[in-house]
């Protein structure tokens, strides 16, 4: 059995399933230890690293070669919208992707264009066929993605219907990041007929698992969260050195415990 075959599998497990972020080969590393079954890049986390605002493609793919080397498990690619506007461009991407060892990719409808940040329907779905064939001539697991509710477009009513769109066109998983309540995500679920991925790094953070499950949810996701929260204790510890204190020295994980678990 392939990756892939075991990320598929993942989805059609009647619990869901939970799916970090990891950053780079130790943070894999450490999430496979705690006993995840399956890995996914954060193209924001490979940002955070690199210190801009948005990574390359050349960046995006050598980090998820990195992580899906790190640990055998496997490991679903963020790759933004693919690179390229042209829905044959953006497919390539893929393809790289699974060269770099992706058992899963995601692809979106956020244009990069601060003008007009979401892709007109009709072009969105085209990517998203285009997205289709590539994922399945390389037998990776596709989700695709609207991004509606992260860049202010208001209309839930197109997020469904866009979801939709890209579950006819053959998607495997849908992703609708920035549902913020079990009652957006529940609409989500239930309009549907295709696994719904989950990120909570915008949820209400109250939102317990066993909700998740109930209302039908198949993956949860955290995004960037955990590079956001290393780079906040990285943040307050700095501070604190510069104010001439290190008490931030006495909540440290001993060296034996990392040696541990990268060794």
């Amino acid at each position: 059995m392939t990756t892939a075959d075991e990320f598929r599998a993942l989805h059609e497990r009647p619990e869901p399933f939970l799916l970090p972020n990891p950053w780079d080969a130790g943070t894999a590393r450490l999430l496979a230890g705690l006993g995840f079954d399956a890995l996914a890049t954060t193209s924001l986390g490979v940002a955070n690293v690199v210190g801009r605002t948005r990574a390359t493609r050349a960046e995006v793919l050598a980090n998820l070669r990195e992580i899906a080397e790190a640990t055998p498990l496997p490991v679903n690619a963020d790759l933004e919208n693919g690179f390229a506007d042209d829905p044959a461009e953006a497919a390539k991407t893929i393809d790289a992707a699974a060269d770099a060892g992706a058992a899963g990719v995601s692809i979106e409808d956020q244009s990069s264009d601060p003008d007009a940040p979401i892709y007109d329907f009709g072009l969105a779905v085209d990517r998203v066929r285009a997205a289709v064939e590539t994922a399945r001539a390389r037998s990776v697991v596709l989700t695709a993605r609207t991004e509606n509710q992260l860049w202010g477009a208001n209309d839930f009513a197109d997020t469904i219907k866009r979801l939709q769109a890209f579950g006819e066109a053959g998607a495997d998983v849908l992703y609708a990041p920035g549902l913020k309540t079990l009652d957006e995500m529940r609409a989500v679920v239930s309009s549907v007929d295709k696994p719904v991925n989950v990120v909570m790094g915008f949820a209400d953070p109250s939102i317990t698992l066993e909700q998740l499950a109930e209302i039908g949810v198949r993956r949860i996701s955290i995004g960037a969260a955990l590079s956001r929260l290393a780079l906040k204790s990285f943040m307050d510890g700095a501070r604190e050195m510069r104010a001439g204190r290190f008490g931030f020295v006495g909540d440290l994980p001993p060296i034996s415990e990392l040696q541990r678990a990268f060794g």
